[in-house]
């Protein structure tokens, strides 16, 4: 039976040149604004020069934390907190894709919490007041532009955890396909493969009544599937450019997941991967999904993998169901690698000596996964395999 409560708050200003309501956004809130994002991309490309204009034009104080990692540290996280007590500052601001997102949230959410921000990540029971968080988004992947999540890392524990909280969901966002023209090839299939990652999180339930939000996600995967390699192909296609950036934020809003059993797997395995190797997420969930999928494939998952293969992968329905489930997870691996992904995690650097403690840090709050949820033996199994 379907039962659910519906919100989903973060006002979205999607297209070409949306950057132009930003000043007015932010004075919704105050004049005080920190600026948190990566490397130098943004200010090559010239969105930094767009936002920074319109802020000095319209009389708005801003201070900046750049440098923010792929997977964003801790430190990184403690260092905002500082210059927003400082500066007394109104709004966070991210700009970029999800790493910024994810520091900033977890920034603004540090504001208000006395002790150390790494006990929030922890548990975010302990958050009681937010500092409003906006994005500008240049990146399709996580979805975090509207969603309440944030993932961060602690390299010195080798954990990477994710926290969420309603407050820190995004009061605003803007989404300007132009400002992905300039993602690299890597990180656009990274993105993609994030994106289905998400979506399969949810997909996978073993909720069966929700057909609506299955046919859904179905259609936002092959949203994914007809995009991504056009992105990477021609990196100035906005056509393949805004598909993926508002499947990135229809994958995680809670869309996808309203009234279903959720307890998501390839992402919590992959965590461990990135906390202890540092790799790119969307890579570790491309190598691992297809992995993960065999190893569950039984008479209780295989309706769902015919579904999958014959909605997603226009599979022929009269064949047997467990053909069409293997030629279905047959088609998600040759579709990553499509995307120039790898198949082993050997490939991206990963060892053998670590597994068994990446599976037991995996299943740390109990078993993973709601179609078939699975323990460690289940993970280092897949580890094994993948590897």
């Amino acid at each position: 039976m379907l039962n659910f409560d519906y919100s989903i708050p973060t006002k979205i200003f999607f297209g070409k040149g949306k950057i132009g309501v930003l000043p007015a956004e932010i004075k919704k809130y105050g004049s005080k604004i920190l600026l948190v994002y990566g490397g130098g991309s943004i200010k090559r490309n010239g969105i930094y020069e767009d936002i920074t204009k319109g802020l000095k034009d319209n009389s708005i104080d801003f201070w900046e934390l750049s440098g923010v990692e792929p997977n964003p540290r801790i430190t990184t996280v403690r260092k905002g907190i500082e210059i927003c007590r400082k500066n007394n500052i109104d709004l966070v601001l991210a700009i970029g894709g999800g790493s910024s997102i994810d520091c900033a949230k977890v920034i603004a959410a540090g504001y208000y919490y006395e002790g150390d921000a790494w006990d929030i990540v922890k548990d975010a029971r302990k958050i009681s007041k937010v500092l409003p968080v906006a994005s500008v988004l240049t990146l399709a992947a996580t979805g975090s532009e509207m969603d309440i999540f944030g993932v961060i890392t602690n390299m010195d524990t080798n954990e990477k955890i994710g926290v969420g909280h309603p407050d820190m969901i995004p009061r605003f966002s803007v989404l300007d396909p132009t400002y992905t023209f300039t993602v690299p090839r890597s990180q656009t299939a990274a993105g993609t493969a994030d994106i289905m990652s998400h979506i399969m999180e949810a997909y996978f339930s073993s909720t069966k009544e929700a057909f609506l939000q299955d046919r859904m996600a179905e259609a936002l995967l092959k949203t994914c599937i007809n995009y991504g390699r056009k992105a990477m192909d021609e990196p100035e296609n906005y056509e393949a450019r805004a598909n993926l950036m508002w499947a990135s934020s229809l994958a995680i809003n809670g869309l996808l997941s309203y009234g279903k059993h959720r307890n998501w797997v390839v992402h919590p395995m992959e965590h461990e991967l990135s906390a202890y190797y540092d790799i790119t997420h969307g890579v570790g969930l491309a190598i691992l999904t297809p992995y993960w999928m065999k190893y569950i494939l039984d008479d209780s998952t295989v309706d769902k993998f015919a579904e999958f293969g014959i909605n997603v992968w226009n599979i022929d329905a009269s064949k047997d169901k467990y053909d069409i489930a293997n030629a279905a997870i047959d088609k998600t691996r040759e579709y990553f690698n499509l995307l120039e992904i790898p198949s082993k995690l050997s490939e991206v650097g990963i060892k053998e000596d670590k597994l068994e403690e990446m599976a037991r840090q995996s299943v740390r709050k109990g078993n993973i996964g709601s179609l078939k949820p699975i323990g460690y033996e289940g993970v280092l199994n897949i580890f094994k395999e993948a590897l």
